[in-house]
């Protein structure tokens, strides 16, 4: 998974990808911190034509404002540039994945 660098960055993965997992993390919250190299380990085995990226709220305020993080951890799914889906505070690896499997083998195989 790829920890978000810039806006430029995030301008160009959200216009060039055709499908994106987008996990919304801080540094300080142990919840992302555990829950990162598992959703990427799953997504990687699973659906490989997905790019994943991390992007550290506390860094990168603006955007988590903008994109209408209000807490952590936050899950969102992009396929075909459209949100497809968005887990917010609790929830399972397993039910990322759940959600994933329709809009991922409809635009994909």
């Amino acid at each position: 998974m790829k920890t978000l660098e810039s806006d430029e960055q995030w301008q160009s993965m959200m216009q060039n990808a055709p499908g994106l997992v987008v996990l919304y993390g801080g540094a300080n919250c142990q919840v992302c911190q555990v829950l990162k190299p598992k959703l990427d380990q799953a997504l990687a085995e699973h659906f490989p034509k997905l790019d994943r990226v991390y992007v550290d709220c506390e860094t990168h305020t603006a955007l988590c404002a903008q994109s209408g993080v209000m807490s952590l951890p936050v899950v969102a799914v992009y396929v075909g540039g459209q949100k497809t889906f968005e887990a917010v505070r609790t929830f399972s690896v397993g039910e990322v994945l759940s959600a994933i499997e329709r809009p991922y083998s409809l635009f994909f195989e």
